[in-house]
């Protein structure tokens, strides 16, 4: 059948729903799933492209492929917390593995095609990369922020990590969204959702 290998490879990322994330859902009720995670952000993409900086060097379109796939690798890597210091060590090598893996169900030109948006959306240095980049760091801050932010209050994230982590990330993306990162930071400071 021509179709074979896309069937096996939309069948292998099915699992992405299972992955466990340490964010939870707006309502507080349960933790999200990758999969909603990237459903989320590629909505967000698009609500958020008209605040890029450098908008006409943005490929909208690219950033949504990006999105949609820089996650899939969680299926075999797992889900890496962004302020856990000790997992964050060796996350691209084993991410990278599991890149080659998940993409090389699929034939060329489509298995190098996704790999090559993998490797764009890790190296950040696109414009495409950056935007996208910024949107996935931006999310779980505003579902922790506008919450009770039980993934950072478990963690004892301070501060200081989410500014080492998202500040420049966002702030290099889009002023809006800069602006955004600000005011909800101090609300959760605020808030006492941070450790100083």
């Amino acid at each position: 059948m021509k179709l074979e290998k896309e069937i096996q490879f939309i069948l292998a990322v099915d699992a992405l729903k299972n992955v466990q994330r340490r964010n939870y859902n707006a309502d507080d009720s349960r933790r999200e799933n990758t999969a909603e995670h990237s459903w989320q952000i590629v909505i967000l993409a698009q609500i958020l492209y008209p605040y890029a900086k450098n908008k006409e060097s943005v490929d909208l379109l690219r950033v949504i492929r990006m999105l949609s796939i820089h996650d899939l690798v969680e299926i075999h890597a797992g889900d890496t917390f962004l302020f856990d210091e000790q997992g964050m060590q060796g996350k691209f090598d084993r991410e990278k593995e599991a890149a080659q893996k998940i993409f090389g169900i699929l034939d060329e030109p489509l298995r190098s095609d996704f790999y090559n948006l993998w490797i764009e959306f890790e190296e950040e240095t696109t414009a495409d990369a950056i935007f996208a980049c910024a949107i996935d760091r931006i999310m779980p801050f505003i579902l922790n922020s506008n919450t009770s932010g039980k993934s950072w209050t478990e963690a004892s994230v301070r501060e200081g990590q989410i500014r080492n982590m998202l500040e420049n990330a966002i702030k290099r993306a889009s002023d809006e969204m800069g602006e955004a990162f600000d005011i909800l930071l101090q609300k959760s400071i605020d808030a006492g959702l941070l450790l100083p």
